[in-house]
């Protein structure tokens, strides 16, 4: 058993989402005494979300195969992408490369493998205030209760009250955060024609729109950059929605209304992971630590595998709070880091130019090499890095013209703290 300092809990998980789950069920399958804090009253809840999961993360988290049958779920091999100016492409895959779920029953199920492996979960925890010293974190909460902890993981979302208390992100500036505005409707009232696809479309400026189509329901949402929102569009986001539902109607893509009860807008880090995810005594994970792709908006599976990596780290450390958080740094640098850092490149690369979309979008079947490498990488076949070296070596300028569009636009592929404007 590792040796712990701590006067009441080794460890601490804010947030039950799939990054604090993940985390607290594998310190729990570890020995470790692990206590999961959720701001919710009651669980399962409702979490806006697009639901989207690449079919990797059955490969990458094998005990999933066993649990999902308990929730509903939806295999794709089919998407639609359609550019700016129009021209549309149809990408098939041989096998599943996307899982729809949805949010409040994928989080109540991985709150429940954390349970069952042992981990003490506290509903109704709103943290507020939150401090550390040499020997520990303390964490507390609206109703005046304390936890005290040796090490804490932070999964509490894009506005993390743990990063912002200790100083590990005060907030993301506009330009790294993207609005998306999305509806989870029962099939019963909004239908989408072809439920065997997903569909991508980008459209003006910094902007994506969807249709991810789940087993009862269907998300319909709509995506933009937060900045080149505020500055440019402006509109109410409910307005948008309306309107891209009548748009999607008179196509003939779906039928049925747009319901107000069931849109929620929420903040999505795409900016790229924190340059520094840790810190002191605290290890962020999710998007509290930016692990978002910032060009497909994917976050669920990277949240997981930081959450994995959070707790591995703490256990292959002893508890040992400074070797934890170099273990942890590194060990998200190796699997996800530089995915995560050259998604920010692509997203400033085609939306610096949106004929550089029509491009991608009009090659990608003519390309089949590389989309078929792309498919690789979403079920599961070949790593990221594998992928990556492929693709360059098929495409040796690409990478120099994406460094320089970002030396161009003076950004950093990786996140610093800024504070939200």
């Amino acid at each position: 058993m590792i040796a712990f300092s701590s006067p009441e809990n080794p460890v601490l998980v804010v947030g039950g989402g799939p990054a604090g789950s993940t985390a607290a069920r594998t310190l729990a399958l570890a020995g470790i005494s692990v206590c999961l804090l959720e701001r919710a009253t009651a669980y399962p809840r409702n979490k806006p979300c697009g639901g989207g999961v690449s079919m990797r993360a059955r490969r990458r988290f094998p005990y999933l195969a066993n649990a999902l049958p308990r929730i509903a779920t939806h295999e794709l091999s089919r998407l639609y992408l359609e550019a700016p100016d129009g021209t549309s492409a149809i990408v098939e895959s041989d096998e599943p490369a996307a899982l729809m779920i949805r949010r409040v029953e994928f989080d109540a199920l991985l709150m429940s493998l954390a349970v069952e492996a042992g981990a003490n979960v506290v509903t109704g925890v709103d943290i507020v205030q939150a401090r550390q010293d040499a020997r520990e974190v303390v964490l507390t909460s609206r109703d005046g209760r304390t936890f005290r902890a040796a090490l804490v993981i932070a999964a509490d979302g894009v506005h993390s009250v743990v990063a912002r208390r200790l100083g590990l992100n005060p907030g993301w500036p506009a330009s790294r955060v993207a609005l998306d505005m999305m509806e989870e409707t029962p099939r019963t009232q909004l239908r989408d024609l072809d439920p065997s696809t997903l569909w991508v479309s980008y459209g003006e400026g910094d902007g994506y729109k969807y249709i991810f189509p789940k087993r009862d329901h269907v998300n319909i949402g709509i995506g933009y950059v937060l900045d080149y929102f505020r500055r440019e569009v402006g509109a109410a986001p409910y307005d948008l929605q309306r309107q891209f539902v009548d748009e999607l109607r008179r196509r003939r893509i779906v039928s049925g209304d747009s319901s107000r009860e069931h849109f929620t807008p929420f903040i999505i880090p795409v900016g790229g992971p924190l340059e520094c995810p840790a810190g002191g005594r605290v290890l962020l994970a999710g998007d509290a630590g930016g692990f978002v792709n910032g060009f497909t908006a994917e976050g669920i599976y990277y949240a997981m595998v930081s959450g994995e990596l959070a707790a591995n780290a703490i256990v292959d450390a002893a508890g040992e709070p400074s070797a934890a958080i170099a273990r942890y740094r590194r060990a998200c640098d190796q699997e996800i880091g530089s995915e995560l850092r050259d998604s920010v490149l692509i997203q400033q690369y085609l939306f610096a130019d949106r004929n550089r979309v029509t491009q991608i979008v009009s090659g990608a079947n003519r390309e089949r090499a590389v989309t078929r490498l792309v498919l690789d990488l979403a079920i599961g076949r070949r790593s990221y890095r594998d992928v990556r070296r492929r693709i360059l070596a098929r495409s040796p300028l690409l990478f120099v013209r994406m460094l320089l569009e970002m030396i161009r636009s003076r950004s950093l592929p990786r996140q610093t703290a800024v504070s939200t404007s």
